[in-house]
């Protein structure tokens, strides 16, 4: 299979693995949808459960008191009978005080059996505001894991047929390279990136002219030494080109002291001969990165 078939496959399969790899965060992702309502309900039935026993505790504690009430109710009974057979008048004081005690120990009761009965309601009132929270909570709950086994069984379809298509897309590409292709898209989902010049379309970095020439030539399967994609060449337009050879070096160099030069005063003769001088100093410099430069081509 040629290079440029392998390049075609690895840009295809890009949008395959991407898609796939999205698929299988949902998965992941799906199930925690459901966990706060999950969590919510625990809540409510904790809280529901707080509150019922609370609940049965008043009821408890109302029940004592209108045991107390009745012997209180008794106890004034007996005191007002007895008065009826009373024979002496420290007899009479002494049920007299017994009965007044008596009535003030029933109001007391009552009194309170009214704050505890008003407690018991507010309660019960509770504990229903609790029950119907759980049971609607509940139903979300049932929705939810009805609507996810759909999302999952579509999203487990989805993956079959994204699996079967990367597999014959992977075909005729060795393992090592679907391996690490597989690792950078789950980083960066696009795996595969254009160099345009001298720069990677990825990371935007500008890659030694040598190793952009080889991306160029297409020989082999490159990486970026800066993002890790893989690279394949891409033609720019003649305006936008970014791509600088070290031959050009000098080039660029000298345009950018003839712009400096125009500036200066043509009149101030001896400024303009130390420019001259620079200018020629500049010359020898672009001579020496001549050089340099056919060394690194040679290398």
């Amino acid at each position: 299979m040629q290079m440029s078939e392998i390049l075609d496959k690895l840009k295809s399969l890009q949008d395959v693995l991407a898609e796939k790899y999205e698929i299988e965060l949902k998965l992941e992702d799906l199930p925690k949808s459901i966990e706060s309502n999950l969590g919510m309900l625990e809540n409510f039935k904790k809280e529901y459960i707080d509150l019922n026993a609370e609940y049965e505790a008043e009821k408890s504690r109302i029940s004592a008191l209108r045991v107390d009430l009745d012997e209180a109710i008794k106890t004034r009974e007996i005191s007002e009978k007895g008065m009826d057979d009373v024979g002496t008048h420290r007899e009479y004081d002494i049920l007299e005080g017994q009965i007044k005690e008596a009535e003030e120990r029933e109001n007391s009761i009552r009194r309170e059996i009214q704050k505890q009965e008003k407690k018991l309601e507010d309660l019960d009132e509770r504990l229903k505001q609790s029950a119907s929270l759980i049971s609607a909570t509940e139903n979300d709950v049932t929705e939810q894991k009805a609507s996810m086994a759909k999302e999952l069984e579509s999203y487990n379809e989805q993956l079959v047929a994204l699996k079967d298509r990367e597999a014959t897309m992977s075909e005729g590409i060795d393992s090592e390279t679907i391996f690490k292709f597989q690792r950078i898209i789950q980083r960066n989902r696009k795996g595969i990136v254009a160099v345009r010049g001298n720069v990677c379309d990825g990371c935007h970095m500008i890659l030694p002219a040598q190793f952009a020439n080889e991306v160029r030539r297409g020989d082999k399967i490159l990486f970026c030494p800066y993002c890790s994609r893989i690279l394949f060449y891409e033609e720019e337009t003649e305006e936008g080109s970014s791509f600088y050879s070290m031959d050009e070096a000098g080039s660029l160099a000298d345009d950018f002291d003839d712009d400096i030069s125009d500036d200066f005063d043509d009149e101030d003769e001896g400024y303009s001969s130390e420019l001259d001088g620079d200018e020629d100093d500049l010359e020898n410099q672009d001579d020496d990165d001549s050089k340099s430069s056919m060394d690194y081509d040679d290398n």
